[in-house]
Order: structure tokens, then sequence, then C-alpha cells
């Protein structure tokens, strides 16, 4: 199957899944934009409004469908697959907070950041009981692309190891996965980097990245 669903992050649009989905299309594939309030519900919330989106574009009980996410779009599609096994063929993420991240933290804390980010980021803390943690191991191909370039000041304050602002390499990674790929991009540039893009076409063709 050729189709792939894009999945933005937090707080974004179509938009940051633009340039990702032209290349797809020019590769071959049918790539899928879809949207959704990522600032507005929790996540199982939106799990279940993608679900909702995805069956009235495939059908009912949709199955073996490809995925490439951004950031906070990767735990939906953690939480769709604990929901329904089957759905996910494999997936490409770039960004995930796969393991949470502090920022997670500090949007459950921060009142300025509280009634901006939503309910949703409150839910990705590092702790064991945030729910990038609590949902387990992934058992789909799943290759994930993180950035070691920090693109904020902050990171310095938040982060020991290699990270791309928002998320760490470490914190990218989940028990399962099938492979690893870092660039030295920060957080926001991922999506729009040519390399980046590259690398999630040959995922999709190969469930692997090229040496």
């Amino acid at each position: 199957m050729n189709d792939v669903i894009l999945l933005h992050g937090l707080a974004g649009s179509k938009f940051t899944m633009w340039r990702i989905g032209r290349t797809l299309r020019k590769a071959g594939f049918e790539p899928y934009n879809l949207s959704y309030p990522s600032t507005r519900f929790e996540l199982e919330e939106l799990a279940g409004r993608v679900r909702m989106k995805l069956e009235n574009a495939f059908g009912p009980s949709p199955a073996g469908l490809n995925f490439v996410t951004y950031s906070m779009g990767g735990i939906l599609v953690r939480q769709l697959a604990h929901e329904h096994p089957c759905l996910v063929h494999r997936a490409v993420m770039l960004a995930p907070p796969n393991r949470g991240s502090p920022w997670g933290g500090l949007c459950r804390t921060s009142l300025l950041l509280r009634p901006w980010v939503g309910p949703a980021a409150r839910q990705l803390g590092v702790g064991l009981d945030s729910k990038p943690n609590r949902l387990g191991p992934v058992d789909f191909p799943l290759g994930v692309i993180a950035g070691t370039r920090p693109d904020n000041p902050l990171a310095a304050r938040l982060f020991d190891a290699p990270n791309d602002g928002r998320v760490s390499v470490e914190q990218a990674c989940i028990e399962g996965m099938t492979s690893l790929r870092t660039f030295p991009y920060g957080h926001f540039e991922l999506p729009f980097r040519r390399p980046v893009i590259q690398s999630v076409i040959e995922f999709l063709q190969h469930e692997a990245f090229s040496d």
C-alpha cells in the first residue's frame, strides 16, 4: 500500500508536513496530510478523532497504513496502535517524544504555557506516569529521526545529552524501534530538510535507513 498518513505535531498544521507530502507524491506514494486540533484535547481524544478521519478516508476498520509523523504526532500513532493493533503497517517518526520531554513538565506547571499548549502537551512529561512512557514498546517497523542541534536557549538547562531543543535523541527512541538516524538540525527544521525527507522515503521503501 502506497498510502501514507502525515501527522503534524503540537500547535502545528498541514503546512508542517507539506514539503514531505509533495516529495512523497513525486516518489510514487499517496500522502494524506491530516490535520487535528492538537491544542484542544488530551491525546486519547485526539487519537479518536484521527481514527474517525481515517475511517472516513479508508473505510471501517482500516489496517496496514503507513505513517510519517512529526513530534507529538508520533505519540498519536502509538496510541492508535495501542488501541487498534492492526492499524499501523510501518512508520517514520521525526523528533518524537517517545520517552517524554522536559517541555511536557513545563507545559504542566507553567502558568504562561498552559493556556497556549493545551492538555495533550501536559501529558508528555518524562515521568514514568506520562502518556508516552505508559504506552510501552512498538511492534511495527519504526524508523526514528532525531535532531542534534538545539534551537532554543533553554535547551542547555533542560538537557544534558544531544537534543534538538525540544526532544533529546535518547527520548526520541523507543523499545521495539527498527532503526535511528540523527541529523544536525533543530526541532523545527526537521520536516523541511531534504536529507531528512530522503531518509523518510528510504525507510518507507525498505524499512531501513541507508548507510
